[in-house]
């Protein structure tokens, strides 16, 4: 295969999910703002239009990568269940998904072997957001990203900001072994090229807000609350489950 041929091909494959994410309004996604200074705590979820009826497309099902070695997931490689989250650390909703939401699906079903989560950098507040997204990923490169995820995302964490030195400090209080590894790390090629990917899926994939899932095929836009997570997982176990007995 010529190499314009090899090229062609990926672009065309994206292209159409994009397409069909669009088109066929597989999900709307709309802005996710970062909670206001002084705004309740109360928020519940983004202003986000999410259709709970939405089919699962094996085009965008394909996107789990299911890899043991991806140190940036969490749970079995090989359960039925894939949650597939693009998130940005300046993202006030995923914060708020991070710590009401997220630690009591991890309970119910990734501890049981039916859910496994996949994180994807998805930095889109700027500079700090691009820095912090590549110190998670060299973080987990020492075995401490869902460590550092839960450090940056603690109550109040966003708005000391994300510079050089205050990462150094998630990355110490996330338990990361090794300082000087991990600031040469986080600046250096892989963990750019690593984090340009995970973006260039999720622009592939229409997503403009963060944070943007997809379980199983299925997109949800949206710090939405735990009910809408838990009956996407369930219907989602319950497919996977009629396949596994055909």
């Amino acid at each position: 295969m010529s190499k314009t041929a090899s090229k062609t091909k990926p672009i065309m494959i994206v292209s159409g999910v994009a397409a069909a994410a669009v088109l066929l309004g597989v999900v709307s996604y709309t802005a996710t703002k970062p909670a206001s200074p002084g705004a309740s705590g109360s928020s519940s979820a983004a202003e986000v239009s999410v259709d709970p009826s939405a089919g699962v497309y094996a085009e965008l099902e394909a996107y789990a990568r299911r890899d043991p070695a991806d140190k940036l997931a969490l749970g079995r490689a090989d359960a039925p269940v894939v949650l597939i989250e693009y998130a940005d650390f300046k993202c006030g909703y995923c914060g708020k998904f991070a710590r009401d939401t997220e630690p009591a699906l991890v309970k119910k079903y990734v501890g049981n072997g039916t859910l496994r989560i996949e994180w994807r950098n998805f930095p889109i507040f700027g500079e700090e957001s691009e820095a912090a997204a590549r110190a998670s990923w060299a973080a987990g490169q020492q075995g401490r990203f869902w460590e550092f995820h839960k450090a940056a995302y603690a109550e109040g964490a966003k708005e000391k900001g994300f510079g050089k030195d205050r990462l150094a400090a998630l990355a110490k209080e996330a338990g990361v072994p090794d300082a000087a590894r991990f600031a040469k790390d986080a600046d250096g090629k892989a963990a750019r090229e690593a984090v340009g990917k995970d973006q260039e899926q999720g622009y592939a994939l229409g997503a403009t807000s963060t944070p943007s899932f997809l379980i199983n095929g299925r997109p949800i836009a949206g710090a939405q609350p735990l009910e809408t997570f838990t009956e996407a997982i369930e219907a989602a176990a319950k497919t996977a489950s009629s396949k596994g007995k055909q």
